[in-house]
């Protein structure tokens, strides 16, 4: 037995036989790297589109949303924190089939469903399962949105997106100093972002925390780099809550936020602000 390289992310995690990842959702199984998610469903639920968000895409349609376990990055701030950051012993899940979970989503189309969301927890963590639902879903005319961190390294990520409509994509924060609390990259999830408007619809959020990556520098320098992808992307800004590891945190004052989303209009079509 050796050791493997997963060359998903960028943490390119080298795994002896039965180690698990730093995304605690991908192993070394018998000399060959495996999604130990795959399938294990932790959430499941018929949402409006606009929740994931998505305000340009099937706008006022409903879309199937699943979620397993497992995310490659580390954010203090989670706010899907118990299954995002959970060891596969710690969260009681559900085997859903590729095959099932699609004939579930044909059945919620006369309830308004569009497709599958894979969100939740950071989806590609469980990158065969995606892909395997994706590809059915296409042959039955069903959507895929992916919401994801966008912190994946560009092969698989141009194997999978052909299978993809839509993707909302988190941008975390503007600066790399911010993206090494999180164990992330930003130049990646900037590529991430140009590679995937080459395929399928995006739209881009932004968590708003105070003192953290709410300055009215870093969100006009980020508007200002979205703009030069496309003027059209529609970015999110969202309101911070207390949550996991920054629970002694204040919300996010609603006048900054909006304050902050007039500065990006300066430079994009479509910004919206949210979690008010």
């Amino acid at each position: 037995m050796s050791k493997q390289v997963c060359e998903l992310c960028p943490h390119q995690c080298v795994l002896a036989t039965d180690d698990v990842g730093f995304c605690h959702a991908r192993k070394n199984q018998d000399d060959v790297i495996v999604s130990s998610n795959y399938g294990k469903i932790s959430s499941l639920a018929l949402d409006p589109i606009e929740k994931k968000p998505l305000r340009h895409f099937f706008p006022g349609s409903k879309i199937l949303s699943v979620g397993s376990f497992g995310c490659n990055l580390r954010c203090p701030f989670c706010q899907n924190y118990e299954i995002s950051m959970a060891d596969e012993d710690q969260l009681r899940t559900r085997l859903v089939s590729p095959e099932e979970l699609i004939r579930l989503g044909v059945e919620l189309k006369q309830q308004g469903n569009i497709g599958i969301a894979y969100t939740y927890n950071e989806p590609l963590v469980g990158y065969e399962y995606v892909r395997d639902c994706a590809v059915i879903a296409k042959k039955n005319n069903l959507k895929n949105v992916l919401v994801t961190n966008g912190y994946f390294c560009e092969t698989p990520l141009r194997a999978i997106l052909p299978q993809i409509d839509a993707l909302n994509i988190d941008l975390k924060a503007f600066t790399q100093q911010f993206y090494s609390k999180l164990k992330g990259d930003l130049e990646t999830v900037k590529k991430t972002i140009k590679l995937a408007v080459e395929y399928a619809h995006v739209e881009v959020t932004t968590l708003i925390i105070p003192g953290e990556n709410d300055s009215k520098e870093e969100i006009q320098n980020l508007a200002i780099w979205l703009s030069s992808v496309s003027k059209d992307i529609p970015l999110h800004l969202t309101r911070f809550f207390p949550m996991y590891q920054m629970t002694d945190c204040e919300p996010t004052d609603i006048a900054s936020i909006k304050c902050l989303a007039e500065i990006a209009r300066e430079y994009l079509h479509f910004v919206y602000v949210g979690n008010f």
